[in-house]
């Protein structure tokens, strides 16, 4: 089965970049945290944005997630030129929520249950500084969360192996090109779509059915 599943894969004529499945260390049962209702922007990297835009566009209280660039030094970068690892941007999705409806500490909890923040400047098959697991901050509570959980969850060895997520100042987030937009949601039957993002969504309507859209 793994040998087709590969054989399929490398058919996807369209993806971050050319992959097998990915493989997410499974969390089954997400560390809960305190929650924060005071914020309304957050902004995480982990891994492709066409994953992460998918998942947290399941979830109440999201108004919208725009999928982008964040972290490097060059300004008004192309996909071309992050995919290239040399701008220093991550790809990554800024997040405009109701904080009624859900909090900065739910979107945390989400973010660090739907990728693998153990592993350097990779997710699955895509390597490269563009790939890294990055939390950027809008103000020093979402800091102090962020840090917080993860002390949390390093005590609890919820990972196994040592969280690598970097916390970062939020600098300019530059929004991706408009073909990157709502990308699972458009191109639902590419098989890259199919084969890694919709396990990741599934995972998130299973784990998470109180915080879903009705």
């Amino acid at each position: 089965m793994k040998k087709i599943a590969a054989v399929l894969l490398a058919m996807v004529s369209v993806s971050c970049q050319s992959k097998e499945k990915e493989t997410i260390k499974d969390m089954n049962e997400p560390v809960k945290m305190e929650l924060q209702n005071d914020e309304e922007v957050a902004t995480f990297a982990g891994g492709c944005f066409w994953c992460t835009e998918a998942i947290f566009l399941e979830l109440d209280g999201v108004k919208s997630v725009i999928s982008g660039y964040i972290g490097g030094a060059r300004p008004n970068p192309t996909y071309e030129q992050v995919s290239s690892g040399a701008s220093g941007h991550a790809e990554a999705t800024q997040i405009t929520f109701d904080s009624k409806k859900i909090s900065f500490g739910e979107l945390l909890e989400v973010f660090f249950a739907t990728h693998d923040p153990t592993t350097l400047n990779r997710q699955g098959a895509d390597v490269g500084t563009q790939y890294r697991s990055e939390v950027f901050y809008h103000n020093q509570e979402q800091q102090k969360t962020t840090t917080d959980y993860i002390a949390q969850m390093t005590a609890l060895l919820t990972f196994g192996d040592p969280i690598v997520t970097k916390v970062s100042a939020a600098t300019t987030f530059y929004p991706a090109e408009d073909y990157h937009q709502n990308y699972y949601n458009r191109n639902q039957s590419q098989s890259y779509c199919h084969y890694v993002i919709t396990p990741k969504v599934e995972k998130v309507k299973k784990l998470y059915k109180d915080k879903l859209k009705k």
